[in-house]
């Protein structure tokens, strides 16, 4: 079905508002401060032009890329229910090899992008102290101490993450109803002292202002516009937490608010233009409010803004839970603090973000610095969400509504792109930067293992048919000690049972291993979510068995759990001789022990492969690099309290004879 079913109720539409929203509806609080500084100096005449053409701009860059991009068509691209960009490239990656590059951009710039939001909407939030005085204490209107403030707030809010978010979650809908309702209740409270600025939702005004002669940056006025809109990914993203129709059904509300809040913001500028300059000396959301709602206005701000975080911290440990599932990533700990299956937690990813969202607070120091340097990654990830959404809609045979999709909206987002290239010298290559460091990762760890497939292919792989009697002759010879009950092999069975020669040599050739039952288990990351099922072929045996287990990449690696099921399922099914153990602690115990034997490729072994091209030797040195320090086999199949066997191996398994070597 292109449209999934799900239920609209009203607590799902109040959480959604607390899961979904919090980057863009904390956008109020900084973009209209960017389109002022960047607009520059007017007089009060021209402001009216500014304010009018801007909002309408945020108005319409709202309903095209946000509701008719991402709402109404996106949200159609659901994998079971899931969706984001790793997601939405699992369903369309048959179509064609090429999109593999818009996935890696578009996910490494939707990381990098995370790491600025925390730190603009925090900083935002709290700026809103400076000067002002709450009880016995003034807050002075230096910016050292607002630093220090946004740091204990965000390191305090990456020290909880290992908690699970699931109890903290329930508020954040509540909050963001308050949050929602109150910036549009300003709003529309500055809106009714100059209602002309309900003109703006004409696109007229929009079009007259890019061509106007107040707009003193052109289109690259669009840089700053963008920002209104730099949450619409997390919309899409995270559907599958809170289902398609919950996001349905707040939109509207959401979008209202939010631009009642503009349209209130530009009323205040215009009847204070007097008060703006290069250096504005206001926040207009701010400004707006009145002097004894002020201090109320800072606090829910700050709250909206660390549930911004929070929720770009979430999406972030989702993001690489699939990058890792569809082997884009290299492997590393996933725990699961919270009872549902959306509430991740990943060590290395949050204090490596938290790490550098710590940085960028620090080395920009101001929310109008980061802004400067906010939403150039983002246009990228949204230009590659385009393109995969155009093979989504040819896949489905809709190729006239995919032309015309991927012309317009590639044009509007190339348009945004370009724009938002003039903030690279003030500051966009920190997140360019960050970008290229991720994609280079996923690149390596990607295209390394494509490489070395490629060409071990033949000589490093030999039929497991060819050795079933060699393998059953071993299991009965009693000469040779026993190894284990279940000798298991993690690695890779393809269609045609070709396997990793280094797999044949371990068992046969370096120690022979005496087992019950051989084991040679695929993992497998199936396009569906949580996809768990599994596939046996005994190849004609009872000791010898090929087992394909497939799991979504969102389903824990759990292999020794899933394992120990197989046997018992098999054991029931009269497929296997028993195992009863003769001695055992567990009363009625049916399955014999386990031992996992995992082969480890050496590094060093790659450089005496002089044939291989430079590229390849670089890419496959680069995987193998990572793989060393990366989470180890035993770890992410959740092996830690199993018996488990390492075994170094080359890469290739003999080497070419050197012709020169000569007897004396």
């Amino acid at each position: 079905m292109w449209l999934t079913t799900q239920k609209l109720t009203g607590v799902g539409m109040l959480i959604t508002l607390g899961i979904v929203y919090g980057d863009i509806g904390t956008s109020p609080l900084y973009v209209m401060n960017a389109i002022i500084d960047q607009a520059g100096r007017h007089e009060t005449a021209a402001v009216t032009t500014v304010m009018l053409g801007s909002i309408s701009l945020i108005f319409w860059t709202l309903m095209l890329i946000t509701t008719v991009k991402y709402i109404l068509l996106a949200m159609r691209a659901d994998n079971r229910h899931e969706g984001g960009i790793f997601a939405l490239y699992a369903l369309v990656r048959n179509a064609a090899k090429w999109l593999i590059f818009p996935a890696l951009v578009g996910g490494a710039a939707l990381l990098a992008d995370g790491t600025l939001t925390p730190a603009v909407t925090v900083t935002s939030a709290v700026e809103g102290l400076k000067s002002q005085t709450l009880g016995p204490v003034h807050f002075s209107g230096t910016q050292g101490w607002v630093l220090l403030v946004v740091t204990g707030i965000l390191v305090g809010l990456f020290l909880v993450q290992r908690l699970g978010t699931q109890l903290i979650g329930w508020s954040f809908g509540p909050l963001m109803l308050i949050w929602f309702s109150f910036i549009g209740l300003v709003g529309l409270r500055s809106l009714l002292t100059d209602p002309g600025m309900l003109n703006a939702l004409s696109p007229v005004y929009a079009l007259r202002f890019l061509m106007s002669p107040d707009n003193h940056q052109g289109i690259f006025i669009l840089g700053s516009v963008f920002l209104a809109t730099t949450g619409a990914e997390a919309l899409y993203s995270d559907m599958g937490q809170v289902g398609k129709w919950n996001i349905y059904g707040t939109w509207p509300f959401v979008y209202a608010m939010l631009m009642l809040s503009y349209l209130g913001q530009g009323a205040w500028v215009i009847h204070h233009a007097t008060q703006l300059g290069v250096q504005h000396p206001d926040n207009p959301f701010y400004a707006m409010v009145p002097e004894n709602w002020r201090m109320f206005a800072i606090g829910i701000a700050t709250v909206a803004a660390i549930i911004a975080s929070q929720a770009l911290i979430t999406g972030s440990y989702t993001l690489v839970h699939e990058a890792i599932g569809l082997k884009l990533l290299p492997r590393l700990r996933i725990k699961f603090p919270g009872s549902e299956k959306s509430q991740l937690y990943i060590s290395t990813v949050n204090w490596l973000l938290c790490g550098v969202t710590l940085g960028v607070v620090w080395f920009f120091r101001t929310s109008s610095h980061m802004e400067a340097a906010y939403g150039l990654a983002i246009t990228i990830t949204m230009l590659m969400t385009t393109l995969l959404l155009q093979a989504f809609l040819r896949q489905r045979n809709h190729r006239l509504l995919a032309t015309a999709f991927v012309g317009g909206f590639g044009l509007l987002e190339g348009l945004f792109l370009i724009a938002s290239l003039a903030k690279f010298m003030h500051g966009g290559y920190v997140t360019l930067g960050i970008t290229l460091l991720i994609l280079t990762i996923m690149v390596f760890w990607y295209y390394g293992n494509q490489r070395r497939s490629a060409h071990v292919v033949d000589a490093e792989h030999v039929s497991l048919l060819d050795f079933l009697p060699q393998l059953q002759a071993l299991s009965r010879d009693h000469e040779v000690p026993p190894f284990a009950t279940n000798l298991v092999y993690v690695g890779h069975v393809t269609p045609d049972y070709a396997i990793k020669r280094a797999v044949v040599y371990s068992i046969l050739d370096q120690q022979p291993k005496r087992a019950a039952v051989y084991w040679f288990v695929t993992v497998n990351e199936a396009d569906t979510p949580y996809e768990c099922s599994y596939t046996v072929e005994t190849l004609g045996t009872r000791n010898v068995m090929d087992v394909q287990i497939y799991l979504g990449f969102k389903k824990p690696q759990r292999l020794n759990v899933y394992l120990r099921q197989i046997v018992n399922d098999l054991l029931a099914a009269g497929v296997l001789p028993d195992q009863t153990p003769r001695y055992s602690s567990v009363p009625g115990r049916q399955v014999g022990n386990f031992k996992f034997v995992m082969l480890n490729q050496q590094l060093q072994d790659l450089g005496a492969q002089d044939d291989l091209p430079a590229l390849d030797r670089l890419l496959i040195g680069g995987r193998l690099l990572l793989q060393r320090i990366c989470l180890s086999p035993q770890r992410w199949y959740g092996l830690e309290f199993s018996d488990v066997v390492e075994e170094r191996v080359p890469l290739f398994i003999g080497h070419a004879p050197d012709r020169t070597l000569r007897r004396k």
